[in-house]
């Protein structure tokens, strides 16, 4: 069995990616000849003509073509290996990120009395921005609000809170103790960007098949508030508990008869470094409803 060279594997999956030994030469940064070579070399280890010259460029051989996706696996798991070994390697490192009004703080507190000699920082994240944030390795580990598309992610359910409608206080519903989707079908319903998040958050389709009103777009919380302030549509969130909304001109209603809100930890998918698992306990153990949300 031949010992493939791994950067020889990257050069021969940059040309298959350019179609062009010139073009694939400026992207790795080396070159022309020296970038034939070494595909010429990686050939010779194969035992077989992965690429086809032309003038136009480059085209993959039936030995390219069943070798390509071999070798885009290879990359990805030494990027992976080398990933995971810095994670658990000294001095280690967290970046914690937490979206909206979800708090964070006691959590981080024990994990650096736990781990004195690790460097735990927080991040904010938007409601919507919790997967980039993962994948792009902004951040280890994310105390969020589901649902949203969670490909490549590994995502607990820490805790569950139902749905509120928030109404401004001269609003027909405003005095009601509680509502069903029936009372408010009608009402637009402020959009998310993310449309798992909009699908839930709008009820869109609703249980009938109908679809949603479309109302305007908005991410963050203090965008939505000032939306629904302005009459230009309402909004659901989850039950903000006994402090409320801190806003004097709104209110909430209970919804029932709607899935409730999960509250998760998400981290980037086959994560195994100890400070995520010791983050991960942490949250299990400690955390409840009431100190999800920020005092």
């Amino acid at each position: 069995m031949p010992d493939l060279d791994l950067r020889l594997v990257r050069y021969f999956a940059a040309v298959a990616e350019h179609g062009h030994f010139g073009r694939a030469a400026q992207a790795l940064l080396v070159a022309q000849p020296s970038l034939s070579r070494q595909v010429r070399r990686l050939e010779q280890l194969v035992g077989a003509r992965l690429l086809d010259r032309t003038a136009q460029g480059s085209t993959l051989t039936e030995a390219g073509r069943a070798f390509l996706p071999h070798a885009l696996g290879l990359l990805r798991a030494a990027e992976a290996a080398v990933s995971e070994a810095r994670a658990a390697a000294s001095p280690r490192r967290l970046v914690v990120g937490w979206a909206g009004d979800l708090v964070v703080t006691g959590l981080v507190r024990h994990l650096r009395e736990q781990h004195p000699d690790a460097d735990v920082v927080t991040a904010h994240v938007a409601w919507d921005d919790v997967r980039p944030a993962l994948l792009e390795r902004r951040a280890d580990v994310v105390l969020g609000r589901g649902p949203f598309v969670d490909d490549g992610l590994e995502v607990e359910v820490l805790h569950e809170r139902g749905r509120v409608l928030v109404v401004p206080l001269d609003h027909p519903l405003a005095a009601r103790e509680r509502v069903v989707l029936a009372d408010f079908a009608d009402e637009p319903l402020v959009r998310s960007a993310d449309p798992v998040r909009d699908a839930f958050w709008r009820v869109d389709p609703r249980p009938d098949g109908s679809r949603a009103p479309d109302g305007p777009p908005a991410g963050e919380r203090e965008d939505k508030f000032e939306l629904v302030a302005a009459g230009e549509a309402l909004t659901l969130m989850p039950d903000p508990g006994p402090d409320g909304l801190l806003r004097r001109d709104l209110t909430t209603v209970p919804v029932d008869g709607l899935d409730p809100v999960p509250t998760v930890l998400a981290v980037r998918a086959g994560e195994t470094g100890p400070l995520v698992a010791a983050f991960a306990a942490l949250a299990r153990r400690h955390l409840t409803g009431d100190e999800l949300v920020r005092a």
